[in-house]
C-alpha cells in the first residue's frame, strides 16, 4: 500500500498531465484532423489520439520507468501480466464523437499495482472536469469529493447501453432497456461512466477493451458501484469483456436476466 501523501502527489501530477493534454487537443483542433480507419469506417483513429497517447506514455515513463503501459493506440497485447505497476491509457475515448461533434469524449488513465486498483482518472474534455481518485483517496470531481450514488433499481433509473449490442438484441439488452425508465446512448464509455458515478444513470453496459474500463472500475468501485462482466463474474484486466457497472439493485436485476 502506498503512502497517502505519495498517492496525492501522483494524483496531482496526472491531473496536470490531463490539463496539458486538453490544451494540445484544442490546439490540434485548429488544424485539419488526420482521420484514419482502424477496422472499419465506424472504428476511427486520429492524429490527436496518437499524439495524446504519446504524451501520456512519455510522462509515465519519466515518472515510473519500470512500469508497464497498456494504451489503445500502441503496444496493446504485449503486456501479459498485471504484476508490478501497470498503467492504462485511453487517449481519446469516443473518437467518433470527437471527429463528428467535438463533444462527449474523454481522456482516461488508470494505475494498478499487482492487479490492485490504485488511482483512476476520467477527464470530460469539453467540460474540463476531471473525475479522479481511488480506494485510499476517495472519488473527486476536480476539487469536490463525490458521495456514493443512491442504490436505485433499474426500473426507477436511466440506463446507459451500447448501441450495437442493443440493436443486435444481444445479452438481453432489449429487456434491460424495457425494464428501465429509459435508455441513453452517448458513444463514449468515459462519459457514460461519469453519468453512473454522478447518479444520473443506474448503470452502463457495453463490450469494452481494458483501456475503456480500467479507470472507471477504480472510481466506481470506490464509490460502491458494482463492476463485473455482464453475467456477474470478475473482470480480467487484460481481456475484452462485456462490462456491467451498476448500483447493487440494478446489477442484481441485469445479471439475473443473463441466467438461463
Amino acid at each position: 500500500m502506498m503512502e497517502t501523501a505519495t498517492l496525492k502527489e501522483i494524483d496531482a501530477t496526472v491531473n496536470s498531465w490531463l490539463h496539458e493534454a486538453r490544451g494540445l487537443v484544442y490546439q490540434w483542433l485548429q488544424t485539419d484532423l488526420q482521420v484514419e480507419q482502424k477496422t472499419s469506417r465506424l472504428d476511427l483513429v486520429t492524429n490527436v489520439d496518437k499524439g495524446v497517447e504519446q504524451l501520456l506514455r512519455a510522462k509515465i515513463n519519466n515518472l515510473m520507468p519500470a512500469a508497464k503501459v497498456i494504451g489503445e493506440e500502441n503496444d496493446h497485447g504485449q503486456v501479459k501480466s498485471m504484476e508490478g505497476a501497470v498503467w492504462f491509457i485511453d487517449p481519446i475515448d469516443g473518437t467518433m464523437n470527437f471527429v463528428k461533434q467535438h463533444d462527449d469524449f474523454a481522456i482516461m488513465v488508470a494505475l494498478y499495482i499487482d492487479n490492485q486498483p490504485i488511482l483512476g482518472w476520467i477527464m470530460d474534455v469539453t467540460k474540463n472536469n476531471i473525475y479522479h481518485g481511488g480506494p485510499q483517496l476517495g472519488v473527486w470531481c476536480n476539487d469536490q469529493e463525490m458521495p456514493a450514488p443512491d442504490d436505485i433499481t433499474l426500473n426507477d433509473g436511466l440506463i446507459e447501453l451500447s448501441a450495437s449490442r442493443l440493436l443486435a438484441g444481444e445479452m438481453h439488452f432489449e429487456e434491460i432497456a424495457k425494464m428501465s425508465s429509459g435508455v441513453r446512448i452517448i458513444g463514449s464509455a468515459g462519459i457514460s461512466f461519469i453519468k453512473v458515478l454522478e447518479g444520473k444513470a443506474v448503470g452502463y453496459a457495453s463490450k469494452m477493451k481494458p483501456w475503456d474500463f480500467a479507470a472507471a472500475k477504480i472510481l466506481l468501485e470506490t464509490n460502491k458501484i458494482l463492476f463485473t462482466t455482464i453475467d456477474g463474474n470478475e473482470i480480467d484486466m487484460l481481456l475484452s469483456s462485456t462490462v456491467l457497472s451498476a448500483t447493487a439493485s440494478a446489477h442484481t436485476q441485469i445479471v439475473q436476466l443473463q441466467r438461463p
